[in-house]
């Protein structure tokens, strides 16, 4: 334990470090990715190299286009991957790893700017770059100061200080992050609408206003939502007929063939817009402590929602 927290304090204090390192150079290495018309292609060898995927998937995910090249594939084939209009971003900690230095003639050529993440300013790959970005430590968490720890945090924190400084200056929003996480919770929480979920046409438990409660149970029973909607005779919403409003009748003596739903209904009844997201039917019914709602569209009933809908879409 005692190990476990050094180790965690030096790279806290590299990373603060690191902070105070930042000036106008970092400025001008998101400027460079911002007018870039292609991607972000990040690079790196060893350990170095699965830093720089992780940044790579953190860039693409945040609204800007990345993808990782590998540096010793690249110099078989893969530098194809990368055209005049993208950016590199390399990361050595020692700024001489000979597969990301062997790329630096062809980089040239094609015009692409460079960005470097290096712990040497003196350092091949410093020095042919546009801009260096100064990722060095006083020293590694590992005790013998050789395994690459503080190191590698520190350019994975850059990594990520470049990809959300991306995200400010591009409006990037809640709503394009969704876009890109589809089959996450957020994307749900941000994607599902309530149309998306909800019962419509033959599915929606509809009855009119004067018929019996027995009738209305029947229709409750038949479509399975554990509700009904109530319509007047002009066929509009006049309110709704719950499990929980027949609890109430039943304890009130009510005669169920006796009795018209109109006669027990809830009057203005919670409902949601269809095109409203589905989580917000979820606090909706948090709110009213109801597990359904009918569905509207400028005013008009056009479905149902079930809490057990929102259960099966994962939306809680």
């Amino acid at each position: 334990m005692a190990r476990a927290r050094h180790v965690l304090d030096i790279e806290s204090r590299a990373i603060a470090r690191s902070a105070g390192l930042l000036d106008e150079r970092f400025d001008r290495a998101c400027a460079l990715m911002l007018a870039a018309k292609g991607r972000v292609a990040v690079s790196g060898m060893g350990k170095s190299g699965h830093v720089a995927r992780k940044i790579a998937a953190t860039f693409a995910s945040t609204g800007t286009p990345a993808l990782f090249v590998h540096p010793a594939e690249a110099a078989h084939g893969d530098l194809g991957m990368i055209t005049a209009n993208d950016v590199v971003l390399a990361l050595s900690y020692s700024g001489e790893s000979d597969e990301l230095v062997a790329l630096l003639p062809s980089l040239k050529r094609l015009g692409v700017p460079l960005i470097a993440i290096t712990g040497n300013g003196n350092s091949t790959l410093a020095r042919e770059a546009d801009v260096w970005l100064d990722g060095s430590v006083e020293q590694e968490a590992c005790p013998l100061n050789l395994a690459p720890t503080a190191s590698t945090t520190v350019s994975l924190a850059l990594g990520d200080a470049l990809a959300v400084a991306l995200l400010d200056a591009r409006g990037f929003q809640a709503e394009d992050f969704a876009l890109s996480h589809p089959g996450g919770s957020l994307g749900r929480r941000l994607l599902v609408r309530v149309s998306d979920l909800m019962h419509a046409g033959e599915q929606v438990p509809v009855v009119r206003a004067e018929v019996s409660l027995r009738d209305a149970l029947l229709e409750i029973s038949h479509k399975g939502l554990g509700m009904t909607a109530v319509l007047d005779a002009q066929g509009a919403l006049a309110g709704i007929f719950t499990d929980g409003d027949l609890r109430r009748a039943l304890d009130r003596g009510i005669d169920v063939h006796a009795t018209s739903v109109g006669d027990v209904m809830t009057h203005s009844p919670a409902t949601i817009e269809a095109d409203q997201l589905a989580v917000e039917a979820v606090a909706l019914m948090e709110k009213r402590r109801c597990t359904g709602l009918l569905v509207t569209q400028q005013g008009a009933l056009v479905g149902a929602i079930h809490m057990h809908d929102l259960l099966r879409a994962r939306v809680v």
